[in-house]
């Protein structure tokens, strides 16, 4: 069987029935998403590396839970790998670089083996859209996003840290999602 050709959802069911080569093409597609996710959270090599392992095991043992049409399957591995990293850090009691809010950069989206041209281009001019969607927030709400999407901390972190009430934190943050939501669909 050419496990290469076959789309997501395909390989979810084979590693569903136990496919040891449909797990290795879906670490192919995308363990570089996963590890940079997880790098950029925990600014530690060795520990994406690790939060990337458990991952993929995690997809292993539970490939049946994923819910086909609900989430694409990057957006699934990435929010599994942004959980994951912030209990690391919390186990960890740390908190990387907090007065800095930093967004992720193109290494998420470099190309990964076994994707297309196409599909990697596609990607790069989707990322640029968020980018820019990004820019054009204010950046009170551009701050407040970053820490707690790419930091991982919490309102009430957020708010001790920015010195703002937690009710003006969540404001933003739900501000900044609406604005993004609304000005990716019109595009």
């Amino acid at each position: 069987m050419d496990y290469q050709n076959l789309d997501d959802n395909a390989i979810f069911r084979l590693i569903a029935l136990n496919h040891h080569e449909a797990l290795g093409v879906l670490y192919d597609r995308y363990g570089n998403l996963v590890f940079n996710i997880a790098r950029n959270i925990t600014m530690d090599q060795s520990l994406a590396a690790e939060i990337t392992q458990e991952v993929f095991l995690r997809v292993w043992r539970r490939a049946n839970t994923y819910r086909f049409g609900q989430s694409k399957v990057s957006t699934w591995l990435g929010s599994i790998t942004r959980y994951r990293a912030i209990d690391e850090l919390r186990r960890q009691n740390v908190r990387p670089k907090l007065h800095e809010a930093v967004w992720a950069d193109e290494e998420i989206l470099q190309e990964e083996s076994g994707e297309d041209l196409d599909a990697t281009t596609e990607r790069a001019i989707e990322a640029q859209r968020v980018r820019a969607a990004i820019e054009r927030l204010p950046e009170d709400q551009k701050k407040a996003l970053a820490l707690a999407f790419f930091n991982g901390l919490t309102h009430s972190e957020i708010s001790e840290l920015l010195g703002e009430p937690l009710g003006t934190v969540k404001t933003r943050i739900r501000l900044a999602m609406q604005k993004l939501r609304k000005e990716l669909q019109d595009r």
